[in-house]
C-alpha cells in the first residue's frame, strides 16, 4: 500500500493542525500506516506546533516529512515529527524567536509581564529541545540560531542532521493526496475536513 500524502501548505494554527490530525485519524482507521507530509509553512502557534509534533511522534505509523518550499519557525517543529526527513533542493528553513502579541493599548502589571516573559522562555526551550533531539545540534545551538534569525539552505540543514536526504521527487504516481491550506476551497478537500478549514472569523 502506498503512503497517503498530505500536503500541508499552511500556517501552523488550530484549524490546520486539527485538519491534519483528522485526516491521519481517518486514514489510519482505513488501515493506512504510512504517511508523507509535504510541509511548506510560515510558522504559527507554538502550542499547536508542539501538539502536532507530539501527536505525530506518538502514532503507530511511519511519518516522512518533506520540505517542498519554506519551513519557518514552529513549522520546523512540525517538520521534525518525521522519522525520515527530506527536502527539495530549492527550499529553506528559517529559525527565529517566539513573540507575544499585545492588543491595542493593553496595560500590563509587572507580574503579568514576568509571566509572559517566563512563557516565552519556556516556549523557546521546548522548541530548542525538539529540534536538538532531531538534529546533530544541542539545545543551546538551536536557541542561538533562533535568537540570531538563522536561515538554512537544504545542504546546511543536512549538515545539521535536520534533513536526511535532498530529493526533488515528492511522491509516487497514483498516490492519494490530501491538501491542507488555510484558505483552501472546500470542494478540494474530503467532506469531513471542509468545516474545519474555514478561515477563522475576524473579531
Amino acid at each position: 500500500m502506498k503512503p497517503v500524502v498530505i500536503r500541508f501548505f499552511a500556517p501552523v494554527i488550530d484549524v490546520t493542525v486539527n485538519a491534519l490530525m483528522s485526516a491521519i485519524d481517518q486514514k489510519m482507521k482505513q488501515g493506512t500506516d504510512k504517511f508523507i507530509i509535504l510541509v511548506s509553512s510560515p510558522g504559527g502557534s507554538v502550542i499547536h506546533g508542539l501538539s502536532a509534533y507530539n501527536y505525530l511522534k506518538g502514532l503507530p505509523a511511519s511519518i516522512t516529512t518533506h520540505n517542498f518550499g519554506s519551513v519557518d519557525s514552529i513549522g520546523i517543529v512540525l517538520y521534525c515529527a518525521g522519522s525520515r526527513r527530506l527536502s527539495v533542493p530549492q527550499a529553506r528553513f528559517l529559525f527565529h524567536g517566539v513573540n507575544v502579541q499585545f492588543r491595542g493599548e493593553q496595560n500590563l502589571e509587572e507580574k503579568v509581564l514576568e509571566e509572559r516573559l517566563k512563557g516565552l522562555r519556556v516556549d523557546m526551550e521546548n522548541i530548542a529541545r525538539v529540534i536538538a533531539a532531531n538534529s546533530g545540534k544541542n539545545a543551546k545551538d538551536i536557541t542561538d540560531a533562533m535568537i540570531e534569525g538563522t536561515m538554512l539552505y537544504p545542504e546546511e540543514a543536512k549538515s545539521w542532521g535536520l534533513v536526511h536526504e535532498i530529493k526533488s521527487e515528492l511522491f509516487e504516481v497514483g498516490s492519494e493526496v490530501i491538501a491542507i491550506q488555510s484558505q483552501q476551497q472546500p470542494q478540494q478537500l474530503p467532506q469531513q475536513l471542509q468545516q474545519q478549514l474555514q478561515p477563522p472569523k475576524k473579531l
